[in-house]
């Protein structure tokens, strides 16, 4: 992974844009401390909680459609830049914000952002590296996400009980700088500076990913989007609230949800070894039921130990599935629609990320238990799993179109 395309080294290229995917990881997972700690400071109701979560998700699936049909015209970096310096700077805002209505407005846009920047980035990466190691990078490039969590919950530890979160929230605004950065060292795909810029309108591109070539994987990877963003929000931004309503005050609760975290990063690792030797489906398909079986498990869970073991669980096989989804997603189109395509199958899975915590939110007010509700969410993964076995083609070391 040392040798150089298109002027830039592999692993440059992997630490450049996988340090843009740590602070958009960094972003998400403050906010599910936040919740946690605003809900408090407002007196927010569950209900209100879950609003916080699924406006972030109407802003990804806004950002995912739209940044994705852009890259495909100006090129994958500036949008990657234009994303960064959005979401950091709402973020940033959202910080100063009094009432829930900004706090809510503002966490579109920094949604609009995060949701742009993630399938954009994907894709610059798979066209910038060759088929024998494309899973095996991208899914590295995933691995960012897990130190991004990181980030976030050590700032959440040893932030947010000493300094507010606010606090917190401002710093989130810094990698708004990261951008002057990438605009000096990250090169464009390769493959789009050699195609140009694409002819193709809005309906002709929404025409090839639905055409006949195109249908089965397009249909897929909605699916599979749908149930795995539902679920991963519906989960992970209500993780730390729900120690606390498990009876852990909030500093034990951050403290917990800090040491799940930390099994991300193996789920990464592992994730990238096996893609390139088992395949995508195999991977993804696994790591997804290993994520069914871990949640129904942790919704379950009374005991610390079995919380925490559960959890770590959840989060190790989550994230291996994220990683995969990743890389099996751009690998689905030819070049002149794989942003579109990569990024209107973000957008579906964005809206199931809108109903995950309002669902939440909605059962814990209506007194329903934390076992039933993960229950729903393994029974979605689930779904997701068949879509992949049943429809999915394999794509491990083909070239690009």
């Amino acid at each position: 992974m040392k040798t150089k395309k298109n002027g830039i080294s592999r692993n440059k290229l992997l630490v450049i844009s996988g340090t843009g995917w740590m602070f958009d990881a960094m972003d998400v997972g403050i906010l599910s401390f936040v919740i946690a700690a605003i809900a408090v400071e407002w007196h927010l109701s569950p209900a209100e909680m879950g609003w916080i979560g699924s406006m972030n998700s109407i802003g990804m699936a806004v950002g995912a459609f739209g940044f994705g049909l852009l890259a495909d015209r100006v090129g994958r970096k500036n949008v990657f830049m234009m994303t960064l310096v959005i979401f950091s700077l709402a973020s940033g805002l959202s910080a100063l914000t009094t009432t829930l209505t900004l706090f809510l407005i503002l966490r579109f846009f920094v949604g609009a952002g995060l949701g742009g920047e993630l399938p954009v980035a994907s894709t610059l990466v798979s066209e910038s590296v060759s088929a024998k190691e494309r899973g095996r990078v991208v899914v590295l490039l995933e691995s960012f996400w897990a130190a991004g969590w990181l980030v976030a919950a050590l700032i959440a530890y040893f932030v947010i009980p000493e300094y507010g979160w606010r606090i917190a929230l401002i710093l989130t605004a810094l990698p708004a700088f990261y951008a002057i950065y990438l605009r000096r060292n990250l090169p464009d795909s390769p493959k789009f500076v050699s195609e140009g810029k694409p002819k193709q309108s809005f309906s002709a591109k929404m025409k090839l990913i639905w055409s006949k070539e195109y249908a089965r994987r397009t249909t897929m990877l909605w699916i599979v989007w749908f149930t795995v963003v539902f679920s991963y929000y519906g989960m992970f931004l209500w993780l730390p609230s729900v120690m606390v309503m498990k009876g852990f005050d909030m500093i034990h609760s951050f403290k917990y949800v800090l040491i799940m975290t930390l099994a991300q990063l193996p789920g990464y690792f592992t994730a990238a070894w096996l893609i390139e030797r088992a395949g995508r489906k195999f991977v993804l398909s696994t790591y997804l039921i290993g994520t069914a079986v871990s949640a129904l498990l942790f919704g379950n869970a009374e005991g610390l130990v079995m919380l925490l073991v559960s959890g770590a669980f959840l989060s190790f096989f989550n994230l291996g599935a994220w990683g995969a989804l990743y890389a099996y997603s751009p690998e689905q189109y030819p070049t002149a629609v794989r942003a579109t395509g990569s990024g209107t199958a973000a957008a579906v899975g964005r809206i199931g990320g809108i109903f995950g915590p309002l669902l939440v939110g909605s059962l814990l007010t209506a007194g329903h238990g934390f076992g039933l509700i993960f229950g729903i969410f393994c029974g979605a993964i689930i779904i997701g799993v068949l879509a992949v076995i049943v429809l999915g083609t394999e794509t491990k070391q083909i070239e690009l179109e």
